[in-house]
């Protein structure tokens, strides 16, 4: 009698705060959902302080779906919705962006500048690029620099350094969701940039819409066309012209690469070498015939204003647009007094 007592109070507490867990079975259907209550009965407890154990008190929601169908237009809903959210952010960093204001010493409005005054001087002085061509044009052989074996080589090089340079973008930009967003960020501004600065500004509007002739076309240095400015639209050349310089506008991306991710302690080695190696390439097209001083220069204008604004809008304006968010979302919680109210 007195074991089966001592059992019983040892056993009080335990069977007092029994915690009773309902779960519910629903079927889904294409008209809607229905709740049923299923007779499922669980005890949860957990450890008191003491080592013995305690229980707990958990309510739990079971589900198991039954009859459940396949609805493409909830996928395509979803879908819809992360478009919104996405154009939201988008807007949002842009809005953003022109609230801010831009700083006189900031990079955008200094390679605007920089576009503004060397475009200026290109079409204000236009024999400069037939004089700076002239230069390495002989009558008698043309380019001879084209038939050059390390000049070729060179040039060949920066495909396979393109390739393996955008490889590893790709691969911190994937690893960047498991490690951490800093380094992805950056890699993934830089694929952007190149796609939109090269790929689409540079490759798919100038060279392909405004038609200047390449030194090696023109009468001056053996061609048929003639020669037209900077900035001036013309039919002279049907597609893959000259203005401005696609292998240009990619050397930049190169440089702005290690500007970008080049470790602090490698700055002062990696970044000189790196402009070195892009300025060789750009050079390099000059002496081949197959662009003009001002293709080259324009190019890595545009292409670094390019790329200035896409840095803001990534990079720049997403920290505001955290803290604009965080901002909102304790506005909308209420007060504790309210709550209380």
């Amino acid at each position: 009698m007195n074991h089966k007592r001592r059992f019983e109070n040892r056993n009080a507490p335990y069977q007092a705060t029994k915690a009773v867990v309902v779960r519910f079975r629903t079927s889904r259907n294409l008209n809607g959902a229905k709740s049923t209550r299923d007779t499922h009965v669980s005890v949860t407890g957990a450890p008191h302080e003491s080592g013995n154990r305690q229980p707990q008190a958990t309510i739990g929601l079971g589900e198991s779906m039954t009859d459940v169908q396949t609805l493409p237009a909830g996928a395509s809903g979803a879908w819809a919705a992360g478009l919104r959210r996405g154009l939201r952010r988008g807007a949002q960093r842009l809005h953003l962006s022109l609230a801010a204001g831009v700083e006189a010493a900031s990079p955008v409005p200094i390679a605007l500048a920089a576009t503004l005054l060397l475009s200026a001087y290109f079409v204000l002085l236009p024999g400069v690029d037939l004089a700076v061509s002239a230069l390495v044009y002989d009558p008698v052989a043309g380019f001879a620099a084209a038939s050059d074996p390390a000049l070729k080589a060179l040039r060949k090089s920066s495909s396979w350094v393109m390739g393996l340079t955008l490889l590893a973008l790709i691969v911190i930009a994937i690893r960047g969701w498991w490690t951490g967003w800093r380094e992805a960020r950056r890699a993934l501004f830089l694929i952007c940039g190149l796609a939109l600065a090269s790929g689409v500004v540079v490759n798919g509007l100038f060279k392909s819409l405004w038609g200047r002739a390449r030194p090696v076309q023109i009468e001056t240095f053996g061609g048929e066309a003639q020669f037209t400015g900077a900035w001036t639209v013309t039919d002279q050349c049907l597609s893959n012209c000259s203005f401005v310089s696609g292998e240009a506008s990619s050397a930049a991306w190169l440089a702005a690469v290690a500007v970008v991710m080049t470790p602090q302690t490698w700055r002062a080695t990696v970044i000189p070498i790196a402009f070195a190696y892009a300025a060789a390439l750009s050079l390099n097209r000059l002496l081949f015939g197959g662009h003009f001083l001002s293709d080259i220069v324009l190019s890595w204008a545009i292409t670094a204003l390019v790329l200035c604004l896409l840095h803001r809008l990534m990079l720049h304006c997403p920290v505001a647009a955290r803290r604009s968010r965080r901002l909102r979302r304790l506005n909308r919680r209420p007060s504790p007094v309210a709550a209380a109210i």
